[in-house]
């Protein structure tokens, strides 16, 4: 049986793969330090769970609109104008399965197979295993970490060809913690509605912005109809596991992601629906201050290994340049976090996955004692294989 070459054309996601290794020794009682997964530590709020509760009792367990409850929609457009200076309308917004089902829907809604999607590199790596499985073509822009991962316009400008149609921007970023300033993101706005090329914009991370604010490439007063702003309660509030994302666009691309999402998936689960409803009502403060408490520690055990690596502004990575250890024992990144994961019991996630060969990414989504036990273990290891 020959399956579609849509299929074909992707590799499963490396993260997943790593993360779930490190899950299968857990299980068996190994003594691993997990640093591969991209989902804070934290329990999901109690509000939120509770709400969750509340909803069964009540008897919301049954269908709803594709696009998600209104109610949802209506405070995620709250949302959006108080924090982001973003107006869209409830029929603006879909509620989706994670962010990774509103990226899907948005890409599946605009491009045409050939069409090209510029990704600045390194990258998330289902941006390009989406565009691929949408028939589309991914182009790569690199960034460089002594520009701390700001792509350069000119680079950006070049890749821009006949058949582009859309270019993904994500800040603050996974893997590197960039976040993009408002002065960038304006200069950008201006290259990318001249060329008739649409945005978007995942900014799945935004309440990790700690040292830059963020700004969402949509609030610039030309750039609403060229946009597509993907969320998700998934880091902001610990949800990783309830699923729940969503997309505002200009309603013609909303009405047609909502299309999509009927005919896949329909509606989200209903009571996780009802918990995110909850969750814009809390406060989850106190993680941001934890995150930036882990990330100076973090930081500091690094620099002290004489590693380098661009100081995360955002997110909960360090994407850590290991080149000077390859070559011999070890041919790339990949063979390396075999190696720290198999012979020092630590899990990270090799650049490759993220098209950034010769660097590895740390999360510090875990608590202060598994982030010291990881430190002191990858400081031996790196000690045993100079």
């Amino acid at each position: 049986m020959k399956l579609s070459h849509y299929v074909e054309s992707v590799a499963p996601s490396v993260t997943l793969q790593f993360n779930q290794r490190v899950l299968e020794k857990l299980e068996r009682g190994e003594d691993v330090v997990k640093l591969t997964a991209g989902e804070p530590d934290f329990p999901t709020p109690k509000p939120i769970a509770e709400a969750a509760i509340e909803a069964i009792k009540a008897g919301k367990t049954k269908y709803t609109g594709s696009a998600g409850i209104r109610t949802l929609r209506e405070r995620i457009a709250e949302k959006l104008k108080k924090e982001n200076e973003l107006d869209y309308s409830p029929d603006e917004i879909v509620v989706t399965n994670g962010g990774k089902q509103a990226l899907y829907n948005t890409l599946k809604a605009l491009i045409e197979p050939g069409d090209e999607v510029i990704i600045v590199s390194p990258s998330w790596v289902s941006y390009e295993a989406q565009i691929k499985l949408c028939g589309g073509i991914p182009v790569f822009v690199p960034a460089f970490p002594e520009d701390s991962y700001i792509p350069e316009l000119s680079r950006i400008e070049k890749a821009i060809g006949n058949r582009t149609k859309v270019m993904i921007i994500n800040s603050p970023n996974n893997p590197t913690g960039t976040v993009y300033n408002k002065g960038f993101l304006r200069k950008l706005s201006e290259l990318l509605k001249a060329r008739g090329v649409i945005v978007i914009s995942d900014e799945v991370y935004e309440k990790l912005a700690f040292d830059e604010e963020h700004v969402s490439i949509a609030s610039f007063p030309w750039m609403k109809e060229h946009t597509v702003v993907i969320n998700a309660f998934s880091k902001a509030y610990s949800m990783t596991g309830w699923r729940v994302g969503y997309l505002a666009a200009n309603a013609g691309i909303a009405k047609a992601a909502a299309k999509i999402q009927g005919h896949s998936t329909s509606n989200v689960n209903t009571i996780a629906q009802y918990a995110a409803l909850k969750a814009l009502d809390v406060d989850t403060g106190y993680m941001v201050e934890e995150f930036k408490r882990r990330r100076e520690y973090v930081g500091k055990r690094l620099k002290e290994m004489g590693l380098k690596f661009p100081y995360p502004k955002g997110a909960f990575y360090f994407f850590v340049d290991i080149r000077e250890f390859l070559g011999k024992r070890f041919r790339n990144s990949f063979d390396f976090c075999v190696s720290l994961l198999e012979d020092a019991g630590v899990g990270m996630i090799p650049g490759s996955a993220f098209n950034a060969e010769g660097f590895v990414r740390l999360s510090y989504a875990s608590s202060m004692e598994e982030l010291k036990e990881g430190l002191d273990r990858f400081e031996d290891f790196l000690g045993s294989v100079v």
